[in-house]
């Protein structure tokens, strides 16, 4: 294959051009990297290089001018604004900047397409008052501010370019618009001739230059482009050329040449529907896989990012056979793990108080920059203090508290920055410098995290550099503002050898360039090409009128790039995503249809879908080793509770998991008290208020006695259990209203009770029984039972069991027809299965007579009372036991046995169950 750049050399070189002589002006600086060693290759003597340069640097020689960046330009434009703007309609920069790029945008395009500035803004302004909505001869203060703004759009350019000027500084627009007046002068003082080469679509400014020096015999252009496309008069990829060849008048006497006809020559072209960027990286890391068997060095292969951020997965998947790769697109400066720690110190100081949300601070302490900056895990042992004692909010002073070792670290972490954007650099210096020396302990392991700290360094350098020379930046809000700005726009570049191996690139880098297979990512409707966006304040009618470029242009621009890539190509591998992800996926992009429809190519077209190993359901399984039978007997020899047996009855990996292994769920900080907290609060207060009474009759003089102590105990049981969370507002003061309700509805339910005539006998309290021996003749061990029982009473003579439930418990919880259904279903029985051992541990200690009931006081369902558990002899039957006797205590031993010897048994796993 050979490329358009050795077509171009070949032609200079039958001319007898002194290629010394002459200035080669690419599309890109990349381009001219190509070219020189083109050259070097084609050349047999030596001689001094030329002049390659790209038309940005061409245009910036031509101006005078310095280009600046996009941030200080905006520093720059907020001088302007409020010098014209009066001091009580001007607005901070964080807001002005909201609004001043798109601005900068459109003096970017009127000046590249040399339109006159003042006949666009009036024109503009003149559409703005006709309409806007108000007709009435005295304009509203909404309105009257509206037109303001288009009225000053003239001024606001006028200063603002001559402001720049002045300085010797620019933007790319005014530098071409600068270099349009200056060419006159640049022909008169030169005598070398320009090559031009490899380009499409050229603004106004451009267009006037290049035919300037052509019509003067100062330069040669040399268009890359295929007669499949300039010929067939609506075929976008030719629209530019199409235009150039039509309109300008060198091509009237001169021969439009550097037409070639490549694109019909046979090719390889694969497209590839894959769902999800993550599956196109896959996908693209097979195809090198494939491609690197044949040719390990990949010399003359480009794979084209239509997404650039799709790189990190791409990266991630290059298979190992492939030697070599340059990048020439840089990784986002925003993407590596430092930026995300300045983002949350930003979120913490952005609301600028004394007050921390927990998760916040959590996010910082955890941060894999910070965690290593703290001793002897000490920032665990602060984030492990702030879930224990459910610390939502917290002050540095608190924080300090907590850590005393870590003083200084933490007072540059969560000091207030005063909405003070001089305090909020120099934190941001002291915390880099604070990692740094860290870091420089390993300099060779930690040799990227030092990069990062670097370009951080320097960015935070800029933005101090910027504010110490305008003076713009007045608050957090701002600073954030311009530190986003300046985040989005810088890159980490990667060192490559950038004319060997694979090249991996955005579409706009693979200008000029020839490769003979080309593989194009995230070719799709939105991306490639981009679509309707209109990210400007001038109207598209308006840029018709005034022929600056719309959307329309913007897809030519694309489609030529597009069908450059494969003109020359031999493999094309085109992979597009299937899927809807948000605002763009799912839909190919339309070059795809075009090149299917065009006929001119066999398209071999594939839907990929991952490998998706064939993994057989089937629940987990832990075998019974005779480690785990070990724990079991030391369980055992504790005593089994009946939470800890209905646990196994609904998973019995659970058991396995948490009484076993002992693996308890991760402790966090609770914002909103819990449903166990709020349980645990209402029982220790029942407890208490009712302990003076054990062994004694109830009476309603006594429980009245016991109701004005319920807020004292309600609110000392929150703070032991609940800590230093906070109680007076939003729904923890509703959950604290809720246990005081309970408690004292339930009080008033015994009153009723007692008033009734009944007889209340409290017997005992949170009674707490042990090593309940239960003899199984399966086993070689001794089997114990444990268990706390709410509270024992006598109810008119007859013996109650009663276990708590803030929760919603009806009587068909408490009820069973068949007894081994108590260890099959966990949702329908496991309070019977509860209540009934409870009874049955009782009565072994001795504790109680038969029979009696044992049963449910359900807090959200206090208008039935007690709910007895109930023996039914079928569903529908009236004929219900709710007296448990020695018959049916001795039933539930049989069932219990069962159970337990199902648990102890090493033959029997630990089986998953399927939870619903």
């Amino acid at each position: 294959m050979t490329s358009f750049i050795q077509d171009v050399l070949i032609d200079l070189k039958n001319k007898d051009e002194d290629f010394s002589q002459l200035i080669f002006v690419c599309p890109s600086r990349r381009s001219g990297i190509f070219l020189k060693q083109e050259l070097s290759l084609l050349l047999n003597k030596t001689i001094f290089a030329p002049k390659i340069i790209s038309i940005e640097n061409f245009v910036e020689e031509l101006s005078q001018l310095k280009t600046v960046s996009n941030t200080e330009l905006l520093f720059q434009f907020y001088n302007t604004y409020i010098q014209i703007t009066p001091k009580s309609e001007q607005e901070g920069l964080d807001s002005f900047s909201k609004w001043a790029q798109i601005i900068l945008q459109d003096f970017n395009e009127i000046d590249r397409y040399l339109v006159p500035e003042k006949k666009i803004f009036d024109y503009l302004k003149a559409i703005k008052d006709l309409e806007h909505w108000s007709l009435q001869p005295n304009q509203t203060e909404v309105v009257s501010s509206y037109l303001k703004f288009w009225n000053k759009l003239n001024d606001y350019y006028t200063t603002f370019t001559q402001s720049l000027i002045s300085q010797k500084k620019g933007y790319q627009g005014l530098l071409y618009r600068e270099a349009f007046e200056n060419i006159e002068a640049y022909i008169n003082s030169t005598t070398n001739k320009h090559v031009f080469l490899g380009f499409n679509a050229l603004n106004k400014a451009e267009e006037t230059i290049i035919q300037e020096l052509l019509q003067n015999d100062l330069a040669s252009i040399y268009w890359d482009i295929d007669s499949t496309f300039i010929d067939h008069k609506i075929h976008d990829a030719g629209l530019f050329i199409r235009q150039h060849k039509a309109q300008w008048k060198y091509f009237n006497k001169t021969p439009f040449n550097w037409i070639k006809n490549y694109y019909k020559q046979q090719k390889n072209i694969n497209v590839f529907g894959v769902p999800k960027n993550i599956g196109q990286a896959k996908a693209i890391g097979s195809i090198l896989e494939e491609l690197s068997t044949k040719d390990a060095s990949l010399k003359n292969t480009a794979l084209v990012l239509g997404d650039e951020n799709l790189l990190i997965p791409v990266l991630n998947s290059i298979p190992e056979t492939v030697e070599t790769l340059n990048i020439t697109m840089g990784f986002p400066l925003k993407a590596i793990p430092l930026a995300s720690l300045f983002e949350y110190l930003f979120t913490l100081q952005k609301k600028n108080g004394n007050t921390f949300y927990y998760k916040d601070v959590i996010s910082i302490l955890s941060h894999q920059f910070i965690q290593p900056l703290f001793k002897k895990g000490s920032a665990i042992g602060i984030i492990e203090l702030i879930n224990k004692n459910n610390l939502v909010y917290l002050t540095k002073d608190r924080l300090l508290s907590i850590c005393k070792e870590e003083q200084e670290l933490l007072s540059i972490l969560f000091s207030n920055w005063e909405n003070n954007p001089e305090i909020a650099l120099n934190n941001c210096f002291k915390l880099i410098n604070t990692i740094k020396i860290q870091q420089t302990e390993d300099k060779k392991k930690n040799q990227l995290g030092l990069e990062y700290l670097y370009r951080f360094n320097t960015l935070f350098n800029e933005i101090k550099r910027l504010n110490d020379t305008y003076n713009h930046i007045k608050d957090i809000k701002a600073l954030y503002s311009i530190y986003k700005e300046l985040l989005s726009s810088e890159t980490l570049d990667f060192q490559g050898e950038p004319l060997q191996g694979l090249q991996i690139m955005g579409m706009l880098e693979s200008r000029v360039l020839d490769f003979e297979t080309v593989i194009i990512s995230n070719v799709n409707e939105g991306i490639l090409p981009s679509g309707k966006t209109n990210n400007s304040f001038i109207p598209f009618d308006v840029k018709i009128e005034n022929n600056l470029p719309t959307y329309k242009e913007k897809d030519a621009v694309y489609t030529y790039h597009f069908y450059h890539l494969l003109q020359r190509a031999k493999n094309v591998y085109i992979l597009y995503n299937t899927e809807i992800d948000t605002l763009v996926g799912g839909e190919k992009s339309r070059f795809i249809k075009q090149l299917e429809l065009e006929g001119i190519h066999d398209i071999n077209h594939k839907i990929l879908t991952p490998k998706v190993p064939n993994f057989n359901n089937q629940p987990a399984s832990i075998i019974k080793t005779d480690a785990v039978i070990t724990i079991l007997k030391k369980i055992a020899e504790k005593g089994f509770s009946p939470s800890s047996l209905t646990s196994y009855i609904r998973n019995p990996l659970d058991f396995y998991y948490q009484k076993l292994l002992g693996v308890s769920d991760l402790e966090e900080v609770e914002e909103t008290i819990a449903t166990n907290t709020l349980g645990t609060v209402v029982h220790n207060t029942l407890e208490t208020l009712y302990l003076p009474f054990i062994g004694e009759y109830l009476t309603v003089a006594k429980i009245n006695a016991i109701k004005p102590k319920i807020d004292t105990h309600i609110s000392n049981f929150f703070k032991d259990e609940y800590k230093e969370g906070d109680m007076t507002k939003g729904k923890n003061l509703i959950v604290f209203e809720i246990a005081k309700r309970y408690v004292l509805n339930f009080l008033n339910l015994e009153i009723k009770s007692l008033e009734k005539g009944n007889t209340i006998k409290i017997i005992a309290l949170e009674a707490k029984v042990e090593r309940i021996p239960l003899q199984i003749d399966e086993l070689d061990f001794t089997i114990h039972l444990k268990g706390t029982v709410d509270r024992v009473d006598e109810y008119n003579g007859t013996i109650r069991i009663i276990d708590y439930k803030t929760g919603q418990v009806d009587q068909s919880k408490v009820s069973v027809i068949e007894w081994q259904d108590l260890l099959i279903d966990y949702t329908k029985y496991s309070k019977s299965f509860q209540v009934l051992m409870y009874a049955y541990m009782l009565y072994k200690a001795r504790l109680v007579t038969l029979p009696l009931n044992a049963g449910i006081i359900s807090f959200k369902n206090l208008g039935v009372g007690f709910i007895p558990f109930t023996k039914k002899t079928s569903s529908h039957s009236r004929n219900n036991e709710t007296l448990i006797t020695k018959d049916m205590l001795d039933l539930f031993e049989t069932q219990l046995k069962t159970l337990i010897l199902e648990i102890c048994n090493p033959e029997i796993n630990f089986i998953e169950k399927e939870l619903k």
